[in-house]
């Protein structure tokens, strides 16, 4: 509590280095969405495959992928899906749906996919968000 107390002290006396903390805060969490393309629910996924306007990429290790993954989903590692653009060139006219282990990685590889012309989002938490709600998966 003491520590709580210290903060609010602190807040009340330097509003303004708490209000230039919190823009810059702001600005950086708005910045990392922007750049890692948009959020998707599980929902919206399964809405955009259902319509074929989108194509799963997985981009966890082999290993993961075959232990369970979204139907029809492609697995191209997140450290090979740059030197595997040519690949997904084919695909270029759909959203890319990247899915890691649980939202970490798929926003930095999001980025890196519309810098080369793709249109892409990321799964919202990633597989375990999949796994929490049960939704199928397919080995």
């Amino acid at each position: 509590m003491e520590f709580l107390g210290r903060v609010v002290e602190f807040a009340t006396h330097h509003p303004l280095l708490v209000a230039a903390f919190l823009a810059i805060v702001a600005l950086m969490l708005f910045n990392e969405t922007r750049r890692g393309g948009r959020s998707l629910s599980t929902g919206e996924l399964t809405n955009l495959v259902n319509r074929e306007e989108g194509v799963v990429l997985d981009i966890r290790p082999s290993k993961d992928f075959a232990a369970g993954h979204i139907v029809g989903a492609l697995n191209i590692a997140q450290e090979k899906v740059a030197s595997s653009l040519s690949l997904l060139e084919k695909h270029k006219a759909k959203t890319l749906i990247v899915v890691d282990s649980a939202g970490q990685q798929a926003g930095a590889v999001c980025g890196d996919l519309q810098k080369a012309g793709f249109t892409a989002a990321r799964l919202n938490g990633g597989i375990a968000t999949w796994r929490a709600e049960n939704l199928p998966l397919v080995k």
